[in-house]
């Protein structure tokens, strides 16, 4: 039975220290691919935020914003908050890897936390809901943004979940 433990012990961290990467590395390439391939997904916010494409209800097109220096003001923002993200996710995954548990706990919980914020109340809830982008059948990213949350979200609860290694402790 000890070994069972042992083993389960084992597991835990492993499989926190190899979803951080997962995420980390998600959300990397993301990064990576907004910047090297800037005009793509440049379009997809520059639609989104004009609501050039949704149901055009007078009710809600005052929301639109339509200057293209916000637009991509707004993109450029999203691109950084990705490699930050990006960057604190690394570092998580990098002390999961260490064995320095309660550091890496933290480091990823933010890390993974501006993830979720993107995702969720980025697109999902501002863009989603605010810019109406469930109402575009060209250029709506729900789909991907929960799948997003839900990975994230995931790899969260992971890393909170309480385990016992050597001297070391993750309990909370």
């Amino acid at each position: 039975m000890a070994t069972t433990n042992t083993t389960s012990a084992r597991a835990l961290p492993l499989t926190a220290t190899l979803l951080t990467a997962g995420v980390a590395l998600y959300i990397a390439l993301v990064a990576f691919g907004n910047i090297t391939d800037f005009g793509t997904n440049q379009q997809f916010v520059r639609h989104v935020l004009a609501m050039d494409t949704t149901f055009k209800d007078e009710d809600l097109m005052w929301r639109a914003i339509t200057s293209r220096g916000l637009q991509d003001a707004a993109y450029v923002a999203i691109i950084v908050w990705e490699s930050v993200a990006a960057l604190v996710l690394v570092y998580g995954t990098w002390l999961w890897a260490r064995r320095d548990y309660p550091q890496a706990r933290q480091v990823s919980t933010y890390g993974l936390l501006m993830v979720l914020l993107l995702f969720g109340a980025g697109f999902i809830a501002i863009g989603g809901e605010w810019f109406s982008m469930w109402q575009s059948e060209d250029w709506n990213g729900l789909d991907a943004a929960t799948r997003v949350v839900l990975f994230s979200g995931l790899v969260l609860v992971v890393n909170h979940l309480p385990f016992r290694y050597g001297t070391q402790t993750g309990a909370t």
